[in-house]
């Protein structure tokens, strides 16, 4: 096989596994089970790991989702003995960064899986002891994530440096109180009603329902220690409770993508105010490159596939609803043309079947700069029109490639070990979440079959520089 061939072929698989780690979660699909999903993915994680394991730990540095930066993590430290010191080394420093991004929740759930596998090696135990050591509120992580950071400490063979918190942990009758407010919040909280609202949100909603407090009641008193996400999931519920006003909300810590997502469950009368916060959030999003892609027109899939699964309830739509919030602001000047024909992001719910080549069509008549198009691929009405637009105008009417196309996909086709893709000649990579969508745009050029693995590794070490210097040293 000649090398440069070889180096397609790489980079190919390595773009497959990012597109894939981008979007797949390992949950049901529109058009796919969970089984196949899992089976899919489970798949694609050991080849990379064995044929680019480099590559497969720099992916750590990329957008990809949470799911899929724990089963890289697991991998690579369930199979250190495939890696030498140097590799060992970079991975470290990767795994550290990554792992303090990511929820803790996420951490502790790794770690237990960690244990159940055996893997107790000195590389995992420093990790594991050096990510613990990190947490700001050790008496924050025993009340809220007791069983996880319980886990973790048996593994490691160690009790934490505060007696308290140990105490707390292992003999949680052994002292009469504690000095720590969380801890003796905790131990009040069994039989003083107050106490309980000194507790994080999920802790204390267990004791509000053993001591039968009213529901509406419970949500104004705790409204103080909720965070920004938790006050965006309640407000529906707080609204009809009559209780809204006790929860205002924080949305400058909140990302586009999942307030988007929530907006989509949102009611109709408040579409004003849902509109507001969405070109807010894609404002702080676009940042410095608001009004810098010149003539930008959007062709985004709003039909009844992206209503999702039960799992994942209308995130390609909730995705699309994003993406358009963030081009418009990235854009000069912006023209958007929804699947369905609408005219206007809300109120938007999923309908109809997919005319992604007609829609294409429009979009290219404005003669636009960039053309990007956010769907899951399935362009069915009439089949296959998308592809053969995109190839007429790629080789007849746009040979010099005036208007730069794309297309972002939010869902993971388990099949094809990849997301569903429109046309040879279109560069198609995954989405999750719209903040990444300039960065995935750049990625593009790699999935256009004409680069190879020595521009594509380049990228990488960039993206990996930039992720560990902005973790800091370790």
């Amino acid at each position: 096989m000649p090398e440069d061939l070889g180096e397609l072929i790489a980079a190919d698989d390595v773009l497959l596994f990012v597109n894939a780690a981008i979007t797949a979660t390992g949950q049901r699909e529109f058009h796919s089970g969970a089984a196949e999903q899992r089976l899919s993915l489970d798949f694609l994680h050991e080849y990379l790991r064995v044929n680019y394991r480099e590559l497969y730990a720099a992916t750590l540095a990329l957008g990809i989702n949470d799911h899929n930066a724990a089963l890289i993590v697991r991998e690579l430290l369930v199979h250190a003995a495939d890696a030498d010191a140097g590799q060992r080394r970079t991975e470290g420093r990767l795994i550290a960064a990554r792992l303090a991004v990511l929820p803790p929740q996420r951490v502790y759930r790794l770690f237990r899986q960690l244990r159940s596998a055996g893997v107790n090696n000195r590389r995992t135990r420093a990790i594991m002891r050096d990510w613990l050591a990190a947490r700001p509120e050790p008496a924050f992580d025993a009340v809220k994530y007791r069983a996880g950071l319980k886990a973790a400490l048996r593994h490691l063979h160690r009790v934490p440096a505060d007696p308290e918190v140990g105490d707390f942990l292992f003999a949680p009758h052994r002292r009469p109180r504690y000095t720590a407010p969380l801890l003796d919040a905790w131990r009040r909280a069994h039989h003083e009603q107050g106490a309980l609202y000194e507790l994080p949100f999920t802790v204390a909603e267990g004791f509000a329902a053993k001591h039968r407090i009213p529901r509406a009641a419970f949500l104004t008193r705790i409204a103080d220690r909720l965070t920004p996400r938790e006050r965006l999931r309640l407000q529906h519920s707080a609204r009809e409770l009559g209780v809204a006003e006790a929860l205002p909300a924080q949305d400058e810590r909140l990302s586009l993508s999942l307030l988007a997502t929530f907006a989509l469950a949102d009611s109709p009368d408040r579409r004003a105010d849902v509109t507001e916060r969405l070109d807010a959030a894609a404002r702080r999003a676009a940042g410095e490159r608001c009004g810098s892609w010149g003539r930008v027109a959007a062709v985004l899939d709003d039909s009844y596939s992206s209503s999702g699964s039960a799992e994942k309830r209308r995130r390609p739509l909730a995705t699309a609803l994003a993406a358009h919030h963030l081009l418009a602001r990235l854009a000069g000047e912006y023209t958007a043309f929804w699947t369905s024909g609408r005219t206007d992001a809300e109120p938007l719910r999923p309908y109809g079947a997919t005319p992604l080549g007609l829609r294409i069509l429009d979009a290219l008549e404005t003669r636009p700069d960039r053309l990007v198009i956010v769907s899951d691929g399935w362009d069915n009405a009439p089949p296959g029109l998308a592809a053969e637009v995109l190839r007429i105008h790629r080789t007849r009417l746009d040979p010099e490639r005036r208007t730069s196309v794309v297309h972002l996909n939010p869902v993971y086709d388990a099949a094809d070990f990849d997301v569903r893709r429109l046309a040879p000649s279109v560069p198609t990579v995954g989405l999750r979440d719209a903040e990444d969508l300039p960065m995935l745009v750049e990625l593009a050029q790699f999935a256009e079959g004409r680069t190879g693995l020595t521009e594509l590794r380049a990228h990488l070490d960039r993206q990996v520089a930039a992720f560990l210097t902005a973790a800091g040293p370790r």
